[in-house]
């Protein structure tokens, strides 16, 4: 009997040990029960970037420094809910939509005064939003210019004008169903986004040369 308990002692050490993987020393455990990883590897816009774009700003504009030259820094999606007044449950609908939509999920934004005329209230949530960064960053821009905005009905290019004069650019979606990842049989309501691409570039020209050695499918004029 003493024998059978010390066996499986042992056996109960074994496994807590293997839970808790490589101790630091001689002998190796199998890890188990591993944390989700992020994003692995280089996002394909990202090696993109570096091989072409950013050489191609600096022949154009002098730069003397591979850090002068722009860069995205995050990407902003925005998406109101306004009809959140009649039914909070739409933000949750909206969250989950944006989730799907960019991979990562969204913080809920919410009213900071009250305003009678639109039956609001103060902390009643209006909205999600999500900033992008590094490999999601460059996988959801791929997404967008490539598959999401060529499906926008008699699509015929975006506006080059969109920057707000520090190199930064919006653009607005009306429908969320132009994403492959939104199943439009299940979705309660079409929304519209709102997509700020976030750059280092000091004016519109640089951050427009940057959109447009990156793919964006800037309208011809």
């Amino acid at each position: 009997m003493a024998e059978e308990k010390k066996k499986s002692k042992g056996g109960a050490v074994g496994k807590a040990e293997a839970k808790v993987g490589k101790a630091g020393g001689n002998v190796a455990f199998d890890v188990v029960g591993e944390r989700p990883k992020s994003l692995t590897g280089r996002a394909r816009l990202a090696v993109h970037y570096e091989d072409k774009v950013r050489p191609a700003l600096m022949q154009k504009f002098g730069y003397s420094s591979v850090m002068q030259a722009p860069r995205f820094v995050k990407i902003v999606v925005n998406m109101g809910v306004g009809d959140a007044t009649v039914d909070v449950k739409n933000v949750d609908a909206a969250v989950n939509e944006l989730a799907q939509i960019t991979g990562q999920r969204p913080s809920v934004r919410k009213a900071k005064k009250a305003i009678s005329n639109f039956k609001l209230r103060a902390g009643l949530p209006i909205g999600c939003m999500v900033t992008l960064r590094g490999a999601r960053m460059y996988e959801f821009y791929d997404r967008l210019i490539n598959v999401a905005v060529p499906r926008i009905r008699d699509f015929r290019g975006l506006s080059p004008r969109s920057f707000d004069g520090r190199g930064n650019y919006s653009v607005g979606l009306t429908e969320q169903i132009i994403f492959p990842e939104i199943n439009i049989e299940k979705i309660g309501k079409v929304r519209g986004m709102d997509v700020t691409i976030v750059t280092t570039a000091r004016t519109d020209e640089e951050g427009r040369e940057l959109l447009r050695l990156m793919n964006m499918p800037f309208r011809q004029r």
